[in-house]
């Protein structure tokens, strides 16, 4: 399935289960408010944040009623600064208080991962390297925060196991080295990068003689880092993983490796402190 196509479906999805999660047979305490009750409800964002999440909001409340108008103040992928509102909503009291909590709890994921690849990516502006993320996502939100992380400025890595090969030690093991596990990966899908995970100087010549796409640099220390790239000489993409986070990622932008990928962009994020209010409400 095309990469739009799947993440359209998991929109859907994750609209559906979310409601089912939360209203289950019916939100009774918003039967406390007589059913005609209009309002209109502002989304406001008390601290720094880049926004992501806009198209699961919008499916969210067109489940829940139609009646529903969302007027977005911003669009995912902008910065936003703290008490910047980001969303209007007009409609029943009733649907927007039963929606309010399933899409905030989108909002504040989505926003907190693309704003954590925006932290990243910034640091790294000036060097040329790019920030990746990994497979290491929440769980069932794995489309989502993909999303997120290009809203961030970040790549995706691979979307799962079936988009590109990623040979590590119990692959190689299992292949018996690691040219015949690249060989083998050329002869499953020959249109499929084929990335090698290294931990040796020795394993990184085996990846390059075997012609890897992407080599992965798993640990290695900054002086090991400068000296694969001297030895890789451009053959192959060289991608730093292990030990990444603001504090180190500028010292190994400067080892000359092309990439960088970390699980900290969608496992290790802090959700974005949102709030809703309502602003008027009338028959």
């Amino acid at each position: 399935m095309h990469y739009q196509d799947a993440l359209a479906e998991e929109i859907r999805e994750a609209a559906a289960r979310l409601l089912a999660e939360d209203v289950g047979p019916g939100d009774i305490t918003a039967e406390l408010i007589p059913e005609k009750e209009w309002a209109r409800a502002r989304v406001i964002t008390r601290e720094a944040t880049v926004l992501c999440g806009v198209a699961w909001v919008d499916e969210l409340f067109r489940r829940l009623d139609s009646r529903v108008v969302l007027r977005w103040q911003a669009a995912d992928g902008d910065r936003l600064e703290p008490g910047a509102a980001l969303l209007e909503l007009e409609g029943p009291a009733r649907t927007l208080l039963t929606g309010e909590r399933a899409a905030l709890n989108l909002l504040q994921t989505l926003s907190a991962t693309a704003t954590r690849t925006r932290y990243y990516a910034d640091l790294l502006a000036d060097s040329g390297v790019r920030i990746l993320d990994t497979r290491k996502t929440l769980p069932g939100m794995r489309l989502a925060q993909k999303y997120a992380v290009t809203c961030g400025g970040g790549l995706n890595h691979r979307i799962g196991l079936y988009d590109a090969f990623l040979i590590k030690e119990n692959h190689i093991a299992a292949c018996g080295g690691i040219e015949a596990a690249v060989r083998e990966a050329r002869d499953i899908a020959k249109e499929l990068p084929v990335e090698v995970e290294v931990e040796t100087f020795e394993e990184l010549g085996q990846a390059l003689d075997a012609g890897a796409d992407i080599i992965m640099l798993d640990n290695f220390s900054l002086d090991d880092m400068r000296e694969a790239v001297r030895r890789n000489d451009g053959r192959a993409l060289l991608e730093a993983s292990g030990n990444v986070d603001e504090t180190t990622l500028s010292a190994i932008a400067e080892t000359g490796v092309d990439r960088i990928s970390s699980g900290a962009l969608t496992k290790d994020i802090k959700a974005i402190d949102l709030s809703m209010r309502f602003l008027e409400q009338g028959a």
